[in-house]
């Protein structure tokens, strides 16, 4: 039997002490992973692996009820422990977000929702009142609903207060790569939220993924960055590590900015003064 030395014992608590829950359910990892735009489907099983991740989200448009080559959930389905989470991209309005999840949880068995509304192709935006609506309908069907909006406060608010289980503000538009364009709209959010907050969309960058965890998001949920990189399995790795290492700093806690003036990190003693000479 392996023995665990006390700092791994400490680490294990830690981690531990550490989960978060969404809509009654307990997880351990803060990446959440897309599934859409990997090369095959092994490069996406590996990169899920890879990333830790216990929640994946995968499109209701590529769950089948009959075994096909691009069926996720026989893709997925060697994978322990991991909740999927079926998402209403393709919706464009709040009537067919609707019956997509239904329809997903039906063929996937999760309660998990990730209510996705963006009309307009060309900006692939969210549509706010659409998803309100469809999140209302969903919340009191018993969903684990976790809609995908604009970095919006007021609407953070509104979402929270019919039963959403988290807030899922995007960074900056689908797959742009523009990182947290949408930081400071992020930190009201953050200011007045009670249930989890988790930046969806617009992120490139590991680094970026552990900014977000600092400024004290509970997770973030990643798919192009992973998908799109040269090596997917290798940064999917990468932004496993950089989302805890984010994680830690904010529990740590970051030391507060200057006002721009240096600061001495060590006092002038008597020896080095011109006085003391």
């Amino acid at each position: 039997m392996k023995r665990e030395s006390g700092g791994e014992i400490m680490e294990l608590q830690c981690k531990a002490q550490d989960d978060w829950i969404v809509g009654g359910h307990r997880f351990s990892s803060r990446l959440l992973m897309g599934t859409g735009k990997f090369q095959d489907a092994e490069t996406m099983v590996g990169a899920v692996r890879a990333s830790g991740a216990q929640i994946v989200t995968v499109a209701l448009r590529r769950v089948g009820r009959n075994p096909r080559e691009d069926d996720m959930l026989g893709s997925l389905g060697g994978l322990k422990g991991i909740t999927l989470m079926p998402n209403t991209s393709g919706a464009r309005n709040a009537s067919e977000a609707i019956r997509a999840a239904r329809l997903g949880r039906e063929l996937c068995g999760s309660p998990f929702v990730k209510v996705e509304i963006h009309p307009n192709p060309h900006h692939l935006m969210p549509d706010p009142i659409e998803t309100f609506e469809a999140a209302t309908v969903l919340a009191a069907e018993g969903f684990v609903v976790m809609p995908y909006m604009p970095a919006d406060p007021v609407l953070a608010k509104r979402l929270e207060d019919v039963g959403c289980a988290s807030l899922m503000p995007l960074g900056s538009a689908i797959g742009s790569g523009r990182g947290l364009a949408t930081a400071e709209m992020l930190r009201l959010i953050l200011r007045d939220a009670r249930i989890p907050v988790i930046v969806d969309a617009g992120l490139r960058s590991p680094s970026e993924a552990a900014a977000a965890l600092e400024m004290g998001c509970d997770a973030v949920l990643v798919n192009s960055a992973v998908a799109a990189s040269g090596d997917p399995i290798a940064m999917a790795a990468a932004f496993a590590r950089a989302v805890g290492a984010g994680r830690d700093a904010h529990r740590a806690g970051l030391m507060p900015q200057g006002g721009g003036a240096a600061l001495a990190t060590s006092p002038l003693t008597a020896f080095l003064s011109v006085e003391g000479a």
